[in-house]
């Protein structure tokens, strides 16, 4: 049984985002943050240490431009030859994966948490988180939103400004708001 707030998240169960633990993950994740976004533009380095180390696993070949913004870091692992464009947002309270060969256009904004609709039941700091998973070979538009518990299968691509809010099958598009399958592509 998951006993820390940190644990609790990760396994969707409700938990603190005001503990002590996560608190410290959010500041050590922006230090991170702000040595990536602000250091002098390599074309070849792609993330700077302090990023790749904050992270819970990088690949090869990752480029994450600026700026970028995650919440935790540690919940966040990406494949080999993974590409993030500028603005993207990743709120990994709970994991995220994203797989080999996969990309995300400018802005694309990816989240796990889940806040209570209820305001008194907000109001107290507690929520869940649902894990977010992009296969391998999977093509993100500009702005798309992609909200908590979805996975999107390998080769599949979401348009841009999509509202992803269920699963996405393998080899498919998906469009709109909410996101629905318009074609599916071929291998």
């Amino acid at each position: 049984m998951p006993r820390s707030e940190r644990e609790k998240a990760l396994a969707g169960l409700p938990y603190d985002i005001f503990d002590a633990e996560l608190r410290g993950l959010r500041a050590q994740a922006r230090q991170a943050l702000h040595v990536h976004n602000h250091a002098v533009p390599d074309e070849d380095a792609g993330l700077t240490p302090a990023l790749r180390q904050a992270l819970g696993g990088v690949g090869a070949n990752v480029f994450i431009e600026t700026p970028f913004h995650c919440a935790y870091g540690v919940n966040l692992f990406l494949g080999d030859d993974v590409y993030i464009n500028a603005g993207c947002a990743i709120l990994d309270c709970g994991r995220v994966e994203i797989g080999p060969k996969s990309m995300l256009g400018p802005a694309v904004q990816v989240y796990t948490a889940i806040h209570p609709v209820d305001p008194v039941e907000r109001a107290t700091g507690v929520e869940t988180a649902a894990a977010v998973t992009l296969g391998r070979n999977v093509w993100i538009g500009g702005a798309a939103v992609i909200c908590p518990g979805v996975t999107i299968g390998e080769n599949s691509v979401v348009g841009a400004g999509a509202v992803v809010v269920k699963d996405v099958p393998a080899n498919t598009v998906v469009v709109g708001n909410p996101a629905q399958v318009v074609r599916t592509v071929t291998k």
